[in-house]
């Protein structure tokens, strides 16, 4: 086993399902949103911009604020456009998301981790219930949480703290999956975590390795090899 961890936790988007399994089928919902999208995607940058510029703070009630920038962007109430964010990405992108299928041997993975010991977390910057059981992996987890419900966005330390405290294992102890360089590895990094990043198989064939990434890997039968190993 990968020396010196107690605990793996994983991201979700792009992590544990192919982000191009996703994207086609959201083409219809964008092509029909295309103003709100603009908007939550400035409004998730700026939430970050905020964040760099006070490490380590958190909002209480990060669904508020969210909708608040955005009804500065679009217009209207701040509750109607709480409710409206929540109709349309939280909730409406739940059927999107049973027609996508996970990368194989997830639940192999996860379920390797758990049969040696090992507590398991899921952190995503999206609540994890809009993907549903998480194609079966978040009943075998210890943790399970969306970092808005911690007040902040990763990379911000909030969240990957909170993560561990929720655990009961201290930062160092754990190994944390992700697929982006900044919000994944340089988030978990910064707070003391061990970090795996997925990388396409052709460009880890290549020789690539995730900068600042303990592991860099393209399958999860290989992540459960270099982790148990």
């Amino acid at each position: 086993m990968i020396s010196g961890i107690d605990a793996v936790a994983f991201d979700i988007d792009g992590t544990l399902y192919p982000n191009s399994a996703l994207y086609r089928r959201m083409i219809p919902f964008f092509l029909t949103n295309v103003r709100f999208m603009l908007a939550f995607g400035e409004v998730r940058r700026e939430i970050r911009r905020w964040q760099e510029a006070h490490p380590g703070e958190a909002h209480e009630d990060f669904f508020t604020w969210q909708a608040s920038l955005m009804a500065g962007r679009l217009g209207g109430p701040v509750e109607a456009m709480k409710t409206t964010i929540r109709e349309r990405i939280y909730e409406g992108w739940q059927p999107v998301f049973a027609k996508v299928r996970p990368f194989p041997h997830i639940h192999a993975c996860f379920t390797a981790f758990r049969d040696a010991g090992l507590k398991l977390g899921i952190l995503s910057d999206f609540l994890p219930s809009q993907k549903g059981s998480v194609w079966g992996v978040a009943p075998l987890c210890d943790v399970v949480m969306g970092s808005e419900e911690t007040g902040a966005l990763k990379p911000s330390p909030v969240p990957f703290l909170a993560l561990a405290d929720a655990l009961g294992v201290s930062p160092d102890r754990m190994l944390y999956v992700g697929n982006s360089v900044s919000s994944d590895v340089q988030g978990a990094s910064a707070v003391g975590m061990k970090t795996a990043c997925v990388v396409h198989p052709l460009a880890l064939a290549a020789g690539y390795r995730i900068p600042g990434a303990d592991i860099s890997f393209s399958s999860y039968r290989k992540l459960t090899r270099n982790v148990l190993k």
